[in-house]
């Protein structure tokens, strides 16, 4: 796993959380804030699995 992968499912994880916060307390902020976090994770996350295909390919 290279550092993209790991940084953007982190950041999918912590979006995830506080996107179920938002929705439980009510906060629709906090909601989106979460669910643009998550998309944003998903993002660095299919990067990372592109430089890792694309190096595994040149390999």
């Amino acid at each position: 796993m290279n550092k993209n992968q790991v940084e953007g499912r982190a950041k999918e994880a912590k979006g995830k959380v506080k996107e179920t916060v938002g929705k439980v307390t009510g906060n629709k902020e906090m909601e989106y804030k979460g669910k643009a976090e998550k998309s944003a994770g998903k993002v660095e996350a299919k990067y990372g699995d592109i430089k890792r295909d694309i190096k595994k390919g040149s390999e």
